[in-house]
């Protein structure tokens, strides 16, 4: 069976179809479930009359989201590969008591409606891998952080269990740190290295430390003897993805031969600025879209995809709405950009 002409690839994503771009690219997005969505992701007469509404306040400014019901994980998984799930960043899946929490629900509804080959990166809860967390305003020592065996018992587990050999990956998302409030890096890996070391080795971990200062050398041969992958992070406060894969010595480190690039907001771009200039993520906002830091992440992504072929590994693009305006369009940026590179090597 012949694959799809350069041409044919294009149309599909033009209809915002990402299954056949590029062998060695699987296209998601970070979240699923956006009101925005419908036309593009989302058949609009389906979920037009279920759609429901949340407010959120965010820097000083109240939004509403307008989100499609958890089946609709269906028609997502007719135009991506893989489904980056975030909200398990916030609790686990089994409470303190080992009952099932509300986030243990909702992923198995997911698991309920997905198809039987979706592919799923769950964020682990921040109460493992975060070293301090915001309580009352401030920040305060976490008395979880690297606690192995409440991960294992409150969320690795049972989050195979619903998904089972759907579950791809889980990412560990750490943040942002000052010099002054951290480890040297060795002591950060050595801390790491005794948790990673009392772990299950599948399915597939990946990290993304948001703290420049500690993606020194030593760190990514650790990643490498582990067989951990590193997120290659397009984030406010991290160095571009070019700059990350020389500072990871031109290497890709996951076991599995994957590895996960999460776009997610501008460079130098906080949260909540990113957040309401792409509300209400429905089209490529050119505050965001139109500007060279835009363009250099769709050029970045494009070459870390060629450079996931050289080294015979599979790239999971992550797209974020705040990167962009809408996330899907950023997804289409990049395929393009994929494509124009196959048809010059054909």
């Amino acid at each position: 069976m012949h694959s799809p002409s350069v041409q044919d690839r294009r149309a599909a994503a033009d209809a915002y179809d990402f299954r056949d771009v590029h062998p060695h690219v699987r296209f998601g997005t970070a979240s699923d479930r956006y009101g925005g969505w419908l036309g593009q992701i989302y058949p609009r007469e389906r979920y037009v009359d279920q759609i429901s509404t949340r407010s959120r306040k965010m820097g000083g400014e109240s939004f509403t989201e307008r989100r499609v019901p958890i089946e609709s994980v269906r028609d997502y998984f007719e135009h991506f590969q893989v489904l980056e799930i975030d909200f398990t960043f916030y609790r686990p899946l089994l409470e303190e008591n080992d009952e099932p929490g509300s986030n243990y629900h909702v992923l198995s509804n997911y698991a309920e409606h997905a198809p039987a080959d979706a592919s799923f990166l769950l964020k682990a809860p921040q109460k493992f891998f975060a070293r301090s967390l915001r309580r009352n305003g401030q920040f305060v020592d976490n008395l979880n952080f690297l606690d192995a065996s409440n991960y294992i018992e409150t969320f690795h587990e049972p989050a195979l269990d619903i998904l089972g050999d759907r579950l791809d990956g889980v990412i560990f998302q750490q943040e942002y740190q000052r010099v002054a409030d951290s480890p040297s890096p060795g002591e950060n890996v050595d801390q790491l290295d005794d948790f990673f070391g009392a772990l299950p080795n599948a399915p597939q971990f990946h990290i993304e430390l948001r703290s420049e200062h500690l993606l020194k050398g030593p760190y990514f041969d650790w990643l490498a003897d582990r067989g951990l992958g590193h997120v290659f992070s397009h984030w406010t406060w991290l160095p571009p993805i070019r700059r990350q894969w020389a500072m990871s010595g031109n290497r890709l480190t996951a076991a599995d031969g994957q590895v996960v690039t999460r776009l997610l907001t501008p460079r130098d771009m906080k949260y909540a600025e990113a957040y309401a200039t792409a509300h209400p993520f429905e089209t490529p906002v050119p505050e965001l879209s139109d500007t060279q830091q835009a363009h250099d992440m769709v050029l970045d992504t494009t070459a870390l995809a060629y450079r996931a072929e050289a080294q015979n590994a599979v790239l999971n693009v992550i797209a974020n709405n705040r990167a962009w305006g809408n996330a899907p369009d950023l997804n289409r940026a990049i395929a393009h950009r994929i494509l124009d590179e196959a048809e010059k090597r054909e």
